[in-house]
This record gives structure tokens, C-alpha cells and sequence, in this order.
């Protein structure tokens, strides 16, 4: 059964919802924070970085209808994720929506996009332990909270378009991010690949629970890149163009609300067209 919200513009209204984002303070998450918030649901914005955690509530508190705070969390850590759970609860005493979107980049860009050949397995594991041990702890103490508690749900985990497709190396001919020249490394791949294997597990895992798991699949954001790498990439999207963050807010809207309520365990991919050639 649909709830009251579910007819006409209602479907939309997450008021009286209560959603975490986890990288919430990033380049992605700060929009699904002010989009989830201004379509009335109380927000908990978690990142590792508390300052930016909270500076990042109190600037999207101020036109929002629903409350929000910044909450510190090391998603690899299951002792800080149990903690943030806990303070999410006090603060808001129920969990409806999981926005599961933290993401690992080492400190050492050069590092993460070191050639496959030359790889180094502490910076695999660096990069595993946030995109997808931090996925599956997130993922498992929210969902047994909601289960716990009886009441539906809705998770939406980032994934990648390359968790879908290989990367076409021409793009990153003379291409960089921050000044460091790059590639998508394999780990990146492979922990979005596994972000859509754990949606669809949980998906059938929790459905008899009224909890719904998606993904959401972004094509390539603009963030840092040089010209010649935005050019590159926007000659292999049939749009033309990379998206923009906020464009990514919209799908999460939908898949947070009861306009979805009949939605497990897919995948929408907003990538403006590069999948479809």
C-alpha cells in the first residue's frame, strides 16, 4: 500500500523523512543533502571530515524545511559507523533513507592512477575498505536498523558507469585532475562493479522487509578535470557534454520517494547518453 504521499506531486514529499548521506560533504553528496532537505526531509550529512560535515549542514539549514546535521563518520571503521547510526537515531529517532555515497581518492593521486601494471595492493585495499567495505557496513547497520524497526525503507547506493562499461583510453590522452595526469584506475571499476552486485543481493535480501535498494549510476562529473580531458569525454557522450553534480539530484529524489515505491534493485544510469553507444 502507497502512503498518504502517494498521489499527485505528494509522491516527491519526503517531509517528515529522515535521510543519511554518506560523503556528504562531497563533490556529489552536498547536492543530494541540499535536493533531499528541500524536498522536506530531515537530513544527516556524514563525512570523515567533521568541520566540513557541519559547515556543510548549517549552510543547506538555513533555507531548509527539515533539520540538518553534520555527523562525523570513517565509513571503513564499523565502530564509527555504529557510532554514527546512534546519533543519527538520537537526533532524529528514525531512518528512511540511506544515501550510501562515500568514496575513496588516496591523498596520493599519483598513486591511485599509477598504471594497473604497477598497482599497488596497500592502495587497492586504501580504496576498497572505503567504496565497498564502507558500502557493506553502512549498507548492513542501516538496513538492520530499519528492519528492526519495522519500517520500509530506502537505500541508494553510487555506483559508476564504469561499473557498467571499460574505460576508453583515448579520453585520457594528455588529460588531468589537479594538475596529476590520470586514467580510471581498475579499483574504481571494480569497487563500482561491486556496488551493483551488493544493490541487487540486498535488493531480494530485504524486499519482504518494505526495503527498497537502487543504484544510481553518474556518467562523468565535472570536478577538477583540464579542458582537454572535458573535451575528450564530451566527444564520446551523445549530449555532448559531462553532467554537471546537481543533475545527479533528481534520480536520488525519485528513488528516495514513494514515485519509486515500486522499484528494487536497479540501476539508473545518468550519463547522458555514454552507455547507449
Amino acid at each position: 500500500m502507497l502512503s498518504n504521499n502517494s498521489s499527485g506531486n505528494g509522491k516527491f514529499d519526503l517531509t517528515e523523512k529522515t535521510a543519511i548521506v554518506t560523503g556528504g560533504a562531497g563533490i556529489l553528496g552536498r547536492y543530494f543533502c541540499e535536493g533531499l532537505a528541500s524536498s522536506g526531509a530531515n537530513v544527516a550529512v556524514v563525512d570523515i571530515d567533521k568541520g566540513l560535515a557541519v559547515d556543510a549542514a548549517s549552510k543547506i539549514d538555513v533555507n531548509s524545511p527539515g533539520a540538518v546535521v553534520g555527523i562525523e563518520c570513517d565509513v571503513s571503521s564499523k565502530d564509527s559507523v555504529d557510532l554514527m547510526l546512534k546519533n543519527v537515531i538520537e537526533a532524529f529517532g528514525k531512518i528512511d533513507i540511506l544515501v550510501n555515497n562515500a568514496a575513496c581518492k588516496p591523498a596520493d593521486l599519483e598513486r591511485f592512477f599509477a598504471p594497473f601494471e604497477d598497482y599497488s595492493l596497500d592502495t587497492w585495499r586504501e580504496v576498497m575498505s572505503v567504496n565497498l567495505d564502507g558500502m557493506f557496513l553502512v549498507a548492513q547497520a542501516v538496513g538492520k536498523a530499519m528492519k528492526e524497526n519495522d519500517m520500509p525503507g530506502s537505500i541508494i547506493q553510487t555506483a559508476s558507469v564504469y561499473a557498467l562499461l571499460g574505460p576508453d583510453k583515448r579520453i585520457y590522452e594528455g588529460s588531468k585532475y589537479q594538475g596529476i595526469k590520470i586514467n580510471s584506475p581498475a579499483v574504481y571499476a571494480v569497487s563500482k562493479a561491486g556496488v551493483i552486485g551488493l544493490t541487487k543481493y540486498l535488493a531480494t535480501y530485504w524486499a519482504e522487509n518494505g526495503i527498497r535498494v537502487n543504484a544510481l549510476v553518474p556518467g562523468g562529473v565535472e570536478s577538477g578535470q583540464n579542458e582537454r580531458f572535458k573535451r575528450q569525454y564530451s566527444a564520446r557522450v551523445p549530449m555532448g557534454r559531462m553532467a554537471m553534480a546537481e543533475e545527479m539530484v533528481g534520480a536520488v529524489i525519485y528513488l528516495a520517494s514513494d514515485s519509486s515505491s515500486y522499484m528494487t534493485g536497479q540501476s539508473i544510469v545518468v550519463d547522458g547518453g555514454l552507455a547507449a553507444w
